[in-house]
């Protein structure tokens, strides 16, 4: 589709990577508790392949289904989200271009929504740090959904929120899995390239743009 064919009534926003680079934190503080709190073999690299869904379903991926207790699971869960907001603090800001991209899309009355496995301590931590919640209509967290990305739940609740259809909304994302979550809810996306190369992105055809940042000149088509 050409992006300037496309006129959408809703902008949804995956959190991490898509409103502020923060992945690296993520990964980082996931990558300590793995191999220093729990002992294992593997490599950052291989950490932030996995680095999508909730935390619980991280840890499955890495160790196994009924590795941990659910007390231990959201024990470590926890303290990940401490060890990343201690690390990015510093360096909380939004992605180039965003501010003045949310103002052009709340004037020109199109909604917005936040659709995250995020966990809402950290939505928040990032909403209220920035002062952004005055642009979402509707934020839906990994507490909000049965099942996380690629599963079309947490855009269709989204959607739903805005009481928009799929059809009219566009996703904006960063990791190949959230575009397959856009993709299985029936929504065009824009990617961020800052977690991942766009070669990873190929066998997705949802995929209307790939952007830097917010100040790429092809977003004006949609506003």
């Amino acid at each position: 589709m050409n992006i300037s064919e496309f006129k959408p009534k809703a902008f949804l926003f995956d959190l991490n990577g898509t409103i502020i680079n923060d992945m690296e934190y993520h990964t980082l503080a996931w990558h300590g508790i793995m191999t220093d709190d729990l002992g294992a073999s593997i490599s950052y690299a291989d950490v932030k392949k996995e680095m999508y869904g909730k935390n619980a379903e991280v840890l499955e991926r890495v160790f196994g289904v009924g590795k941990f207790s659910e007390t231990r699971v959201e024990q470590l869960a926890t303290e990940k989200e401490k060890r990343y907001q201690q690390l990015y603090m510093p360096h909380l800001a939004l992605i180039n271009g965003l501010d003045l991209f949310f103002e052009k899309a709340k004037q020109n009355k199109i909604k917005m929504a936040i659709g995250s496995a995020a966990i809402p301590y950290n939505i928040d931590f990032v909403v209220d740090g920035l002062n952004l919640r005055q642009y979402f209509d509707a934020i839906v967290s990994a507490d909000d959904v049965a099942v996380s990305k690629p599963n079309a739940e947490t855009f269709l609740k989204a959607a739903n929120a805005l009481n928009v259809d799929a059809i009219d909304c566009i996703v904006f994302e960063d990791v190949p899995k959230g575009v397959e979550s856009a993709a299985n809810a029936g929504m065009k996306c824009i990617v961020l390239s800052t977690t991942h190369e766009i070669s990873e992105f190929s066998e997705y055809n949802n995929i209307i743009a790939f952007i830097d940042d917010y100040n790429a000149p092809i977003l004006n088509t949609l506003l």
